[in-house]
């Protein structure tokens, strides 16, 4: 895959100036770049969902597999099965090819040898499908995947946000494309699933191309990083993985910061000289005459000065409680919950948080983790048990799949709250890096990480003492997890945590651990968590 001499602008904010990169054939490339760099928009160009003003990418005829950020089933009411199975295009290719069929029969002249070209084209595409194999090769990669069996049977829409993705990748995988495009790809994975993704991923006979915050991931799998440059709009590749790339970036800016500094200095004696050519008398005629030859080097040297590239403000999070809560700010007893037509999730799960303690539920996707957050919540009803909280408690809750924002509302009006005035809420919007205009932006346009960034605002407009998160390193980047995780360490009130990330639960400081779907509680111990995660067959 090719990039030449991209330009792509929405108004007056360039994205893409004179922009190219390469990839090879079997490539793994890691896309990063700060927000708003353009990194989502390149997907949406190679998909032909973006026109460029100039330029063009070319990928050949290669299919193209492209997993979003988001997952929004189109029909939901779809089973697991037929939307796997529906990722190579076999039941319309055997269609057409009985409509060839049953032309031929009748066909000829040119009707006939189109007929037949076209005969060869559609058997070529079924072998390339692996037609007699298809369905054995699907139960493979499900079995890889640790796809329950009992999921097959399910409507996409009946999902949890972990099984949305663990589908939504098997869907892309099973289709079998030459390209693949990956927005976030490890985001909801349990540590099972995303072990097999990263296997599949490095084995794969095919490029790849990955949007993700997830360092341990890049550095896993990816041989080349693509760097979209914000302050130049233009592209570079590097070779090897995300932790060579940050050494050689920082090498070359250092190597920049010295050109740029000697530029300026030339810059400067020019601009005195000038200056000083301009104050001589009109008889110093070879005076003058040099300063109008400095100007002309001056002008150039202004227009080859390079840019230095911008350094961006970070999320700025401070939680702070108004009040303390009660001793035991949420008691859960004899719980139990199923959806119509399953299983019970739980059956008498109790368990008790004691104040300041930080509580982590751990589990496979699908064991009921989201589920008992909401439950909490009441966004739904437990269909036996009690949940009580302390008259002191407050809660504040974050969603794993943000579906607390109102998508049709601006930024501002999202973080409506009472006790704040509205330029007290500009300065904290301000703090998560929604300046000027963009607090009017419809939140429907946002990406999932401006989208997470209103989520953890909300959160602390709040003032809660205990928060209950929901995956709340989701959609960020490295920096704004590292921010984020430092304010819950240091929050004096309650957490009960829902997260896949070993190093945000690390340095949040869980003090225990509920293991769903057994209903057992153990002390927290990093050792512990990944045996949990990885080790242990029941739960994975």
């Amino acid at each position: 895959m090719r990039g030449s001499r991209l330009q792509l602008a929405f108004g007056t904010e360039v994205i893409y100036d004179d922009a190219e990169f390469y990839v090879g054939e079997t490539d793994k490339v890691g896309i990063v770049g700060v927000n708003g760099a353009g990194k989502t928009t390149l997907f949406r160009v190679i998909l032909k969902e973006q026109e460029l003003d100039g330029g063009q990418i070319v990928t050949g005829n290669a299919r193209i597999g492209y997993l979003p950020q988001e997952i929004d089933f189109s029909d939901r009411e779809k089973t697991v099965w037929d939307y796997l199975f529906d990722a190579r295009p076999i039941k319309k290719t055997e269609a057409e090819l009985n409509d060839v069929y049953d032309r031929l029969a009748t066909a000829e002249g040119e009707e006939q040898a189109y007929l037949l070209e076209r005969m060869e084209k559609l058997q070529a595409r079924l072998e390339e499908m692996d037609v007699y194999n298809a369905e054995g090769l699907l139960l493979d990669l499900i079995s890889s995947m640790h796809i329950d069996d009992s999921l097959l049977d399910m409507r996409l829409g009946d999902l949890s946000g972990g099984q949305k993705s663990k589908i939504a990748f098997a869907h892309v995988l099973y289709s079998k494309p030459q390209i693949l495009l990956l927005d976030e790809p490890t985001n909801h994975l349990d540590v099972h699933t995303k072990a097999f993704v990263t296997d599949f991923i490095k084995n794969y006979k095919g490029s790849v191309l990955i949007i993700s915050h997830d360092v341990d991931f890049l550095n896993t799998v990816v041989n080349k990083i693509l760097f979209v440059n914000k302050t130049t709009h233009k592209m570079k590749v590097y070779d090897g993985n995300y932790t060579t790339f940050k050494r050689k970036y920082a090498q070359e800016q250092v190597l920049k910061e010295l050109r740029i500094t000697q530029q300026e200095q030339e810059i400067k004696k020019l601009t005195d000289f000038i200056q000083k050519a301009r104050q001589a008398s009109r008889t110093n005629h070879n005076l003058k005459r040099m300063g109008f030859d400095r100007e002309a080097k001056l002008q150039k040297a202004i227009a080859n000065l390079e840019k230095r590239d911008k350094v961006y403000m970070h999320l700025k999070l401070k939680l702070d409680p108004k009040r303390e809560c009660g001793k035991v700010p949420l008691e859960v007893s004899n719980l139990r919950f199923h959806y119509p037509f399953k299983e019970n999730l739980y059956d008498n799960l109790s368990f008790a948080l004691t104040s300041g303690e930080r509580f982590l539920i751990v589990g496979e996707n699908g064991a009921g983790k989201s589920t008992l957050l909401k439950l909490i919540v009441g966004a739904l009803a437990p269909d036996k048990g009690e949940i009580k909280f302390s008259q002191k408690t407050d809660i504040a809750y974050y969603a794993q799949e943000l579906e607390l924002l109102n998508e049709n509302l601006n930024v501002f009006d999202n973080t409506e709250c009472d006790g704040y005035s509205d330029l007290q809420r500009r300065n904290i919007l301000g703090n998560f890096l929604f300046q000027g205009d963009t607090v009017f932006k419809k939140v429907s346009v946002l990406s999932p990480g401006e989208k997470a960034r209103i989520a953890l605002c909300k959160l602390l407009l709040q003032r809660a003492n205990l928060l209950i998160l929901d995956e709340p390193t989701n959609h960020l980047d490295p920096d704004t997890q590292a921010i984020i995780g430092e304010n819950f360490r240091d929050y004096t009130g309650t957490i009960l945590l829902v997260s896949h990330n070993p190093e945000f639960v690390e340095q949040v400081g869980i003090t225990r651990m509920l293991i769903l779907p057994e209903g057992k509680i153990i002390e927290y111990s990093r050792e512990l968590l990944q045996y949990y995660y990885i080790m242990n067959t029941d739960l994975m």
